[in-house]
C-alpha cells in the first residue's frame, strides 16, 4: 500500500521535475527515477517554506525509492513530530552497517587502525532553531544530490563516507515559523524589513514546544529531541557535525574557525579548534569564494560554553562545525547592499554542506586517528591529574539523585555505588572531559565575553554533596540505566495520618496529586518527632501532613489516593497512629501545621515577556508537576479575570504595555491576599514602578574622569560587566516557608542578570542571601562581584496589603535543569499563601 501511494505521489507530481540549476548544476547528472524535492514538492526549493511533515514525506520517499538511503527514528517531539535522520551512502556500505559501526567503534577505542577503507562519518545536523530556516531546506538539497546524483564526485563520497543526514532538530518550532513566513508571504513578494513577514509574533519559532533554546540542550538533556539525539550520538560517534544556523540579515556568513575558547584551559584538545577547523576552514573558503559569497570567521561566535550543537561533539572525539547565515526573515527582504533572497541563504547552507562531506572524505584518515587518539588523551589527562575520581551524594531526596544519575548515564559516564551509599566517579575513563565538564569549577579564564553561559558544572544544577578524591579507589558496583529505576517506597495504612517528605524533588507532584483528588493536605511549619513503626523519627519543617479524620472520604479510600500517588512520584510517606510528639518539637494538632490552600496559578506571557523563562516555569509545571498554569498574554490582561486565580507568576520581560491602571490592579489583588512570584528583571519592574516596597542596589556614580581606551575594544569593555551566567552560593533561612526542604543552608544559585536586589529591611523577609565568599563557577568582574552582588539578597519577600510579594533575583528554574534551585520555585507555589511577613 505504502509503494501504491508514493507512485501516485509521483505520477501526480511529475517523475522529473525541473532540477534548480542554481543549486545543482555543479552535481549533474542525476539519476531519473529519483524525483528531485521541487519534483515532489511542486515548488522550488526557496519559493516557500517547507513544512516538517513534507520535509519528511520526501526523505521516506529517497529512502524506498533508492537502496542508497535509509531512514532511521530516533524520537518524537512534544507535539508528535517525528525525528529522523537519513543515511546516505553506498549499496554495499549500507548492506554491512553494523559491521561499519562495530570497526568504527573498535578505532575509537583503539582496538583498530584508521585506515582509507573505512568510510568516516558525518553528521549534517539542521535547523535547530525554528525560524532559521534555510538549513532544511538546504538539507533537501544535500539528500536529493548524495542520493540521487551519478556525478562521480558523489559517487566517491558514497563509497567513503556514511552521511547522516538530520533534517530538523527542532520541528515544532519549525513549523511555527513556516506558517507565519507562508501566511504572510506577498506576491509579488515584499522586501520590506517591515512588513509583518519578517517580524515574527511572540514566541516566535526559535525555541520548541516549551519554548527551550535546544541549541543550549545537548549538555542538559532536558527534552526529548536532545535526548534522542543523544542517545543516537553514542551509538555512532560521527567523526564530523555540522550545525547550521542564522544571524541578523545585514550580516554575512560565517564559519569556523570560532572566536578563542574563553576557558583559560580549555578541556578540548587544541588540535580540535586549531588544526581541524583551520583545515576544514579552507575548504569552506575556497567553496564560497567560487560563488561570490562574503563571510567571516574568528569573531562574535565562541565554543566555550559545551552545550552546543558545535561543541559537544568536540568533546566526544568528533568536529562540531558551527555556520551561521545572514537571514532573509521571510522570502525576500531588502538590506544595506542590496536585497537578500530565501534562495540564496539556502545556497550558502547547501554549499558549505556539501564541502563538509568532501573535506571530510579527503581528511577521512585523519578524523579517524583523531578520534582514537581523543579517547586516549582524555584517560591519560585524568592520570596526569591528582584527582582520581569525585564522589557525592545527595540525601533525602531519591528523585533528585536519579535525575542526576540520568544525566552522567545519558553521557555515558561511568558512575559506582559505594557501600557507604555514595557514589563515586573514576576520573580515569573515556568520558574524562565529561566529568570535568559535571563536577570541575572555574575562576580564571582568558576571555570576559562569552556568547553564552560561562559556568555549567552540572552538579551545582542539582545541589549535589560532592568533593574530590585523590586517594586510591576501588570501584565495583556499576551503575545502569536499570538500576536508577528505583522501586517505589512501601506505604503502610494509617489510621491517624500520613505524612509525606517534602525534601523529595517530587514532593510539589505529590502534592498537587493529592489536591486534585480532593485530598485535605497540610504542612509543618516546624519541625516534631513522632513514632513511626515504633520507632523516633524526626520530620523537618514542610513535612506534608495528612489526617485521616479530616478526609471527605473513607480511610480505605484515602489510602488508595496516597498508595497511588506514592507509586506514581516516588516520595516517602510515613504512617503515623499519634499526633502526639515524642520528646521535640509540635503536635500535628499544632497551630504550626496549616492548611495547604491549592494553588491557581497564572503567568503573563506575549509580548514584552522573556519567553525562554515563560516556558521554563510551563515546563515545569506541565512535565514535571503535572499541573496546569493559565497563561494569560499581555493584550488580554486588562480584561481578564483575575480573581479566579489565587497566584501569579512574571518572569523577566518589559511590562511597559502594562499602565497605570494594569499596575494598580495587580497591587490590588496582591493585597487582597494574594501571591505573585517575580523573577528576574520583573523584580526590578515592580521596585522601579513603585509597586513594592524594596530596592536594588544601584550603581554608583563615577566622578572620575575615565582613562582613555581605544575605540575598537568598546563592545569587550562593555561586555564583560554583563554577568552572562555564573553559579554563586547563598545562604538560606531554612525555618522560612519558601526554604522548606533544604536541609543544608548553603545553595548553588544561577545568576544570568544584573539584578542586584537589596536585603529587605525587614528583619524576617530576606530569605537567601549571598555568602561571604559565593563565587562558585563563572565569570563575574571584582565590580560586580564585591560592589553589587556580596551585598545582595538573592530571594526576598515582600508585604503587599494582606498578601505577599516573593521575589526571586536569580532564576530557579533556569533552562528546565536547575533541579537544586526548584524547589523554592515550589514552595513560592505551594506555600506562598501562607507566607505572613510581620510589620
Amino acid at each position: 500500500m505504502k509503494k501504491i501511494i508514493i507512485a501516485f505521489l509521483l505520477c501526480f507530481l511529475g517523475e522529473t521535475g525541473m532540477a534548480q540549476d542554481y543549486f545543482l548544476e555543479k552535481y549533474q547528472p542525476f539519476d531519473e527515477n529519483i524525483p528531485s524535492p521541487e519534483a515532489f514538492l511542486g515548488y522550488g526549493i526557496g519559493e516557500q517554506h517547507t513544512r516538517h511533515d513534507m520535509i519528511v514525506a520526501y526523505l521516506r520517499l529517497l529512502a524506498e525509492r533508492s537502496d542508497r538511503a535509509e531512514i532511521e527514528e530516533y524520537g518524537k517531539t512534544y507535539e508528535g513530530r517525528p525525528l529522523l535522520i537519513l543515511r546516505v551512502s553506498s549499496p554495499q556500505n549500507l548492506n554491512r552497517i553494523d559491521a561499519l559501526r562495530d570497526t568504527h567503534l573498535q578505532i575509537k577505542n583503539g582496538e583498530a587502525s584508521p585506515s582509507a577503507e573505512q568510510p568516516v562519518f558525518i553528521n549534517l545536523g539542521y535547523n535547530v532553531h525554528g525560524n532559521e530556516p534555510s538549513s532544511s531546506e538546504a538539507a533537501l538539497l544535500a539528500a536529493y544530490t548524495l542520493v540521487a546524483s551519478e556525478n562521480s564526485s558523489v559517487a566517491n563520497y558514497r563509497e567513503h563516507a556514511v552521511v547522516f543526514i538530520d533534517p530538523t532538530i527542532n520541528p515544532d518550532g519549525r513549523d511555527r515559523h513556516t506558517h507565519w513566513a507562508n501566511s504572510f508571504k506577498g506576491d509579488p513578494l515584499v522586501d520590506d524589513p517591515q512588513d509583518i513577514e519578517h517580524n515574527e509574533a511572540w514566541p516566535g519559532g526559535r525555541t520548541n514546544h516549551y519554548w527551550f533554546d535546544l541549541n543550549r540542550d545537548w549538555l542538559l538533556a532536558v527534552h526529548p529531541e536532545s535526548r534522542g539525539k543523544l542517545n543516537w550520538y553514542h551509538h555512532w560517534y560521527p567523526n564530523v557535525v555540522t550545525d547550521f544556523h542564522e544571524m541578523g540579515t545585514e550580516s554575512t556568513y560565517f564559519f569556523e574557525p570560532m572566536k578563542a575558547i574563553g576557558s583559560k584551559d580549555p578541556i578540548m584538545p587544541a588540535e580540535n579548534y586549531e588544526d581541524l577547523n583551520e583545515l576544514f576552514g579552507t575548504y569552506f573558503a575556497s567553496s564560497l569564494d567560487s560563488i561570490g559569497s562574503l563571510y567571516f570567521t574568528g569573531e562574535v561566535f565562541d565554543g566555550t560554553y559545551p552545550g552546543y550543537g558545535s561543541s559537544y561533539p568536540d568533546l566526544q572525539g568528533g568536529l562540531g562545525l558551527l555556520f551561521e547565515q545572514a537571514s532573509s526573515r521571510g522570502h525576500l527582504q531588502k538590506t544595506e547592499m542590496g536585497e537578500i533572497s530565501f534562495p540564496f541563504t539556502i545556497r550558502n547552507q547547501f554549499v558549505s554542506s556539501m564541502t563538509t562531506v568532501k573535506a571530510s572524505v579527503e581528511n577521512r584518515e585523519y578524523l579517524q586517528d583523531y578520534l582514537r587518539r581523543f579517547f586516549d588523551s582524555a584517560i591519560e589527562n585524568a592520570r596526569k591529574s591528582d584527582i582520581n575520581a569525585y564522589r557525592f551524594t545527595v540525601d533525602n531526596d531519591r528523585n533528585r539523585l536519579k535525575a542526576f544519575l540520568d544525566k552522567l548515564l545519558i553521557h555515558r559516564i561511568d558512575v559506582y555505588r559505594e557501600d557507604d551509599g555514595s557514589y563515586l566517579v573514576p576520573t580515569a575513563q573515556e568520558q574524562y572531559r565529561m566529568v570535568q565538564t559535571v563536577f570541575e569549577t572555574y575562576d580564571e579564564y582568558r576571555d570576559s565575553v562569552y556568547y553564552d553561559a560561562s559556568a555549567w558544572s552540572l552538579a551545582n544544577f542539582y545541589n549535589v554533596n560532592y568533593k574530590p578524591v585523590s586517594g586510591r579507589i576501588r570501584p565495583e558496583n556499576k551503575i545502569t540505566e536499570e538500576d536508577i529505576m528505583i522501586e517505589s517506597p512501601q506505604v503502610q495504612p494509617a489510621s491517624y495520618a500520613y505524612l509525606g517528605d517534602w525534601r523529595d524533588y517530587n514532593g510539589a507532584a505529590f502534592l498537587h496529586y493529592l489536591q486534585e483528588k480532593k485530598v485535605r493536605v497540610q504542612a509543618a511549619f516546624k519541625p516534631f518527632t513522632t513514632a513511626v513503626n515504633g520507632e523516633t523519627t524526626t520530620f523537618p519543617a514542610g513535612t506534608l501532613v495528612v489526617p485521616v479524620s479530616k478526609q471527605d472520604m473513607s480511610e480505605d479510600a484515602l489510602y488508595d489516593v496516597i498508595k497511588s500517588g506514592v507509586e506514581r512520584f516516588g516520595v516517602p510517606v510515613s504512617s503515623v497512629g499519634t499526633g502526639y510528639h515524642q520528646g521535640a518539637g509540635i503536635d500535628l494538632g499544632s497551630r504550626y501545621v496549616e492548611t495547604i490552600k491549592p494553588p491557581k496559578p497564572f503567568m503573563l506571557v506575549g509580548e514584552g515577556v522573556r519567553s525562554y523563562e515563560a516556558g521554563e516555569v510551563w515546563h515545569l509545571l506541565d512535565q514535571r508537576v503535572h499541573m496546569p498554569i493559565t497563561k494569560i498574554p499581555m493584550r488580554d490582561f486588562s480584561r481578564s479575570e483575575i480573581e479566579k486565580y489565587n497566584t501569579m507568576v512574571m518572569v523577566s520581560g518589559r511590562y511597559n504595555n502594562l499602565d497605570s491602571t494594569d499596575r494598580n490592579r495587580i497591587k490590588n489583588w496582591v493585597s487582597e491576599g494574594n501571591t505573585l512570584i517575580a523573577i528576574g528583571d520583573a523584580v526590578s519592574w515592580l521596585i522601579e514602578n513603585d509597586m513594592i516596597k524594596e530596592e536594588l542596589i544601584e550603581e554608583e556614580k563615577d566622578t572620575v574622569i575615565p582613562v582613555r581606551k581605544p575605540y575598537i575594544d568598546a563592545p569587550e569593555y562593555l561586555g564583560r560587566e554583563e554577568v552572562g551566567g555564573a553559579i554563586f552560593e547563598v545562604n538560606l533561612d531554612l525555618t522560612h516557608p519558601v526554604a522548606f526542604g533544604y536541609t543544608e543552608p548553603e545553595l548553588p544559585v544561577y545568576k544570568n542578570n544584573s539584578v542586584w536586589l537589596a536585603p529587605s529591611k525587614n528583619a524576617f523577609s530576606t530569605i537567601a542571601k549571598y555568602t561571604d565568599d559565593p563565587h562558585i563557577d563563572g565569570y563575574i568582574t571584582e565590580k560586580n562581584l564585591n560592589n553589587y552582588l556580596k551585598p545582595a539578597a538573592s530571594v526576598v519577600a515582600s508585604k503587599l496589603g494582606s498578601g505577599r510579594v516573593l521575589l526571586f533575583a536569580d532564576n530557579p528554574n533556569f533552562r528546565g535543569a536547575w533541579y537544586g534551585t526548584n524547589k523554592m520555585f515550589f514552595n513560592a507555589l505551594f506555600f506562598g499563601s501562607q507566607v505572613r511577613i510581620p510589620d
